[in-house]
């Protein structure tokens, strides 16, 4: 299983990395990559237009968590994301990341993005809800509803976008811990 998480993440880097290129050689993308939407029509609100965020991807990289607890057996854990977002806020991506245990993982989520918080446009909060992959063997038990390694999530994220295209953002990651992550639209 490994082998194919380590397969599936260095295919989506290479997207990324082929996305990441021609954006910095265009200046914007003008492929069908960056105008594809992959959020379910679902979560979009009734009378909201569909268009399209100025710039609908964002990359997210995150060198560090806090656990609440100290326990041997944690791992450090590290995450890189992208997300698909659109003007109205919402958004859905995928995240692969080493939980707190060294277990390759993987997050899909959807969810929605609120800024302009306490009346500063640069603070933002989100909240994802998806299904968490990877925790299994004797870690199976360590988030609730796991079942056969798939379990359900919801996170809640606070966000301070410090350079135009530039945030970070604390993550609550539920009663283990929070992770901080820089993210970068493009």
């Amino acid at each position: 299983m490994r082998c194919k998480l380590t397969s599936h993440l260095l295919i989506w880097m290479a997207f990324l990395g082929a996305i990441t290129v021609a954006h910095a050689q265009t200046g914007e993308l003008s492929s069908d990559a960056h105008r594809w939407q992959p959020c379910p029509s679902a979560l979009k609100a009734d009378d909201t237009p569909d268009t399209p965020h100025a710039k609908p991807w964002q990359l997210m990289l995150s060198p560090y968590a806090k656990h609440w607890s100290d326990n041997p057996e944690h791992r450090p854990v590290r995450l890189i994301g992208l997300e698909r977002q659109d003007a109205s806020g919402r958004f859905c991506g995928l995240a692969f990341f080493t939980n707190s245990f060294g277990q390759p993982s993987l997050y899909g989520f959807v969810g929605q993005r609120w800024t302009g918080v306490l009346g500063n446009p640069d603070v933002f909060v989100k909240v994802s809800g998806g299904l968490i992959y990877g925790y299994k063997g004797a870690y199976k038990d360590k988030i609730p509803f796991n079942n056969f390694g798939i379990a359900p999530a919801i996170i809640p994220s606070l966000g301070y976008r410090f350079s135009g295209d530039h945030a970070v953002q604390a993550s609550l990651l539920g009663k283990a811990g929070f992770l901080l992550a820089y993210s970068h639209d493009f």
